[in-house]
């Protein structure tokens, strides 16, 4: 499968952003789902991810409740939307797709966008 991530940008403190994860393949709905970030200088690390079904998310304590992730099948997209925004969320953000049951690691997932960079001013 490919991973085409989109919908970052530059936004003000307290603003929002809906990133998108458009995938190729007949197989998008047999994959978990996820969102990692990276900061400039730090490991890239979990955000979010949802279950192959869209039944079942979990997120990082750090934008928990500021954040959603939701998949449609028919048109093999992931979108997180990322509300509250703060300098800390400033990082390129990746989609990814994996075989695991819920995969929090980078190394669980076999599949990976290229990015798309969310920088977020104060």
């Amino acid at each position: 499968v490919q991973l085409q991530a989109s919908g970052g940008g530059l936004v003000q403190a307290g603003g929002s952003l809906r990133l998108s994860c458009a995938a190729s393949g007949r197989l998008f709905r047999r994959y978990v789902m996820g969102w990692f970030r990276q900061a400039p200088g730090k490991e890239r690390e979990f955000v979010a991810v949802i279950s192959w079904s869209g039944d079942s998310t979990s997120y990082a304590d750090s934008v928990k409740g500021r954040s959603a992730i939701s998949r449609d099948g028919a048109k093999n997209t992931v979108v997180l939307q990322l509300n509250s925004l703060q300098p800390a969320d400033t990082a390129v953000y990746y989609c990814a797709a994996s075989y695991g049951t819920n995969p929090r690691r980078a190394y669980e997932y076999d599949y990976w966008g290229q990015g798309t960079l969310v920088t977020v001013s104060s």
